[in-house]
């Protein structure tokens, strides 16, 4: 199986393709960059370039991977709309992860014996006082709980009484006085999803993750003028034109 994976949910853009040689070998393709914007300007060359260096082209593809959420508006609707397009233009089968359960993966290869068996709680700072967070039990693969987006201090509360590692940049905002906290800087990376791929379930449709809407929203009840001097001719008040709801339509 050839897999093409790739994440821009939040502080970087990853894309790994990994495939099984002539020998029965598995090979491994990966490129990854932190940055904060451009994720979607940024996507598309890389994974031409991975694909490039893997010797691939997209007719070789058996599955397309990608972290659906949560993660920032902007960089999880890039990822989640490049990988509908690429599985609709090849007919290969997608599959998805949440952020959350791709950084458990990678955060369980890090810890290795320091685990020590205890839970597993993935917490990402999401601004405005909550966090992303998901737990898994003694391994990444064993999910306790969905990817759900928490006030701080429910968090902090539900993690009072659970012995726990907290991996992820929200750890230290609600870890208890039982958990350790680690890897602060801790991102998804697509070269877990592309290893973890090919036990996955197709999905169709691929729905994004959101948790939360948008920090943007469109301004509610404000015209603007038009050229001709005429204000809000055309400017929503059309009762033939539905409202935008941030995250509603990708």
């Amino acid at each position: 199986m050839t897999v093409l994976a790739f994440d821009t949910c939040f502080g970087a853009v990853s894309v790994a393709v990994r495939w099984q040689s002539a020998r029965g070998e598995w090979l491994l393709r990966e490129a990854y960059e932190e940055l904060q914007i451009g994720h979607a300007e940024r996507l598309m060359p890389m994974i031409e370039e991975v694909m490039a260096g893997a010797g691939k082209s997209f007719r070789d593809l058996d599955r397309i991977a990608v972290t659906a959420g949560p993660g920032g508006f902007t960089g999880l609707r890039a990822g989640v709309a490049a990988a509908r397009g690429l599985a609709l233009a090849t007919g290969v089968p997608l599959v998805a992860m949440t952020s959350l359960a791709v950084m458990a993966h990678r955060a369980d290869l890090l810890l290795g014996a320091k685990r020590g068996g205890r839970c597993l709680v993935v917490v990402v700072d999401a601004r405005r006082d909550a966090v992303y967070l998901q737990t898994f039990g003694d391994n990444a693969g064993h999910e306790l709980t969905p990817a759900r987006c928490l006030p701080v201090a429910d968090a902090a509360a539900e993690l009072s009484v659970l012995s726990a590692v907290c991996v992820g940049s929200g750890a230290t905002l609600v870890a208890g006085t039982a958990c350790e906290t680690h890897f602060p800087a801790l991102q998804p990376h697509a070269r877990a999803l592309a290893l973890l791929s090919p036990v996955l379930t197709p999905v169709h449709p691929l729905r994004p993750v959101y948790l939360r809407s948008a920090d943007a929203k469109p301004p509610q009840g404000q015209a603007l003028p038009r050229a001709d001097g005429n204000a809000g001719a055309n400017s929503g008040a059309d009762a033939t034109t539905p409202p935008v709801t941030p995250g509603s339509v990708l």
